[in-house]
């Protein structure tokens, strides 16, 4: 297990060299918007959440970073159809070939380069930043799915952020991927809720994760836990269950 920090675009996360796999984060935006790539032993790389609308050169720099290239990916993939995680989707997917594979219910709104409906201030933000721009809709994700990445990837529905939000498990190294249930800004929080289409139901799908088996928890919005992450998480939502935890404001 390899760190590379500084200014790097991006940061080792989990590698086997007897199976040739790795999973790197890649810093879109410092640690506070992070996507991820993931290759395979024979070079092909799978990359999830590629950013803002202009995050495609940081996507390329990290795929330089890691000695691959666009004609080395082979998937593309989303936690949810929001501009920070789907915005460099429609140009990457132009640059590679590849569409994007996303959860169901959210498969429209990348498709038609919409977000999901959000609760309250959300709902006005959207109406006035950028979005982004509709990409090729690949495989729908489902709850349950093992995909063939990099020895193994559990697909885990986690609606409430949007209504086709997913996290992650990596089987192989017991890596955990929250996507936008559950921020590390600060120690674990929630999203802001304006930005959830049910805020109520994300709190509770949450609680997934905390169930979980895991020796690593990384998110789409902060650093990486590698310290005792499941007990971190489990904190949060019992401190949070109790009424002791702020956010989600």
């Amino acid at each position: 297990m390899v760190c590379g920090m500084g200014r790097s675009p991006v940061v080792s996360l989990v590698e086997s060299q007897s199976e040739g796999w790795a999973v790197w984060r890649v810093r879109m935006l410092g640690d506070f918007v992070n996507g991820f790539a993931f290759r395979d032993a024979n070079g092909a790389v799978t990359l999830l959440d590629v950013g803002l609308p202009w995050s495609t050169r940081r996507v390329l720099a990290a795929l330089a970073a890691i000695d691959s290239g666009p004609s080395d990916v082979a998937r593309i993939m989303v936690t949810h159809a929001h501009s920070d995680h789907v915005g460099a989707a429609a140009s990457l997917a132009a640059r590679t070939g590849r569409a994007v594979d996303v959860h169901e219910a959210d498969a429209a709104y990348v498709a038609a380069g919409e977000s999901p409906p959000m609760s309250g201030l959300g709902g006005l933000v959207s109406r006035v930043v950028p979005g982004f721009a509709a990409a090729p809709v690949g495989v729908r994700l489902v709850d349950g799915q093992l995909l063939g990445v990099a020895g193994g990837l559990r697909v885990l529905h986690t609606p409430g952020h949007s209504p086709g939000h997913v996290s992650f498990l990596h089987e192989p190294s017991r890596l955990l991927i929250t996507g936008d249930a559950i921020f590390n800004i600060r120690g674990p929080r929630w999203p802001v809720k304006a930005f959830c289409t049910d805020f109520q139901l994300n709190r509770q799908t949450a609680r997934l994760l905390g169930d979980l088996d895991y020796t690593m928890a990384a998110f789409t919005h902060g650093p990486e836990l590698r310290d005792s992450p499941r007990e971190a998480i489990r904190d949060f939502l019992r401190r949070e269950a109790s009424g002791a935890v702020g956010g989600g404001t």
